[in-house]
């Protein structure tokens, strides 16, 4: 069995006047991902959209202080993120997680 694993954001459920274009494309990657699970549906092909919240990554360290203040605590660990991912793909045949959202644990939107 194959898996495609298409990295979405929380930016495909609420849309937000000031997000327009990152809606846009996030909204249709949502779109995109549910048309290609329904295309494969029987060609053992899982196909799922995993939208992570904020992530400790090299780039929210590059912002810096322009980085938005979106948890109060400890965002999320690659690993964590990565350890979602692999719950989702390890699941039995019979079992279609089509879509995932993940957050660091005090995140709010």
């Amino acid at each position: 069995m194959s898996n495609v694993v298409n990295a979405g954001s929380p930016a495909s459920r609420v849309a937000r006047a000031s997000s327009n274009v990152c809606n846009l494309t996030e909204f249709g990657l949502n779109g995109f991902t549910e048309a290609l699970r329904q295309e494969f549906v029987g060609e053992y092909v899982r196909v799922v959209v995993v939208e992570p919240g904020t992530v400790q990554t090299e780039r929210v360290e590059h912002l810096g202080d322009a980085a938005p203040r979106q948890i109060s605590g400890e965002p999320m660990r690659t690993e964590d993120l990565a350890d979602a991912i692999g719950h989702v793909v390890i699941r039995e045949r019979r079992v279609a997680v089509n879509e995932m959202l993940v957050r660091a644990g005090d995140q709010t939107w």
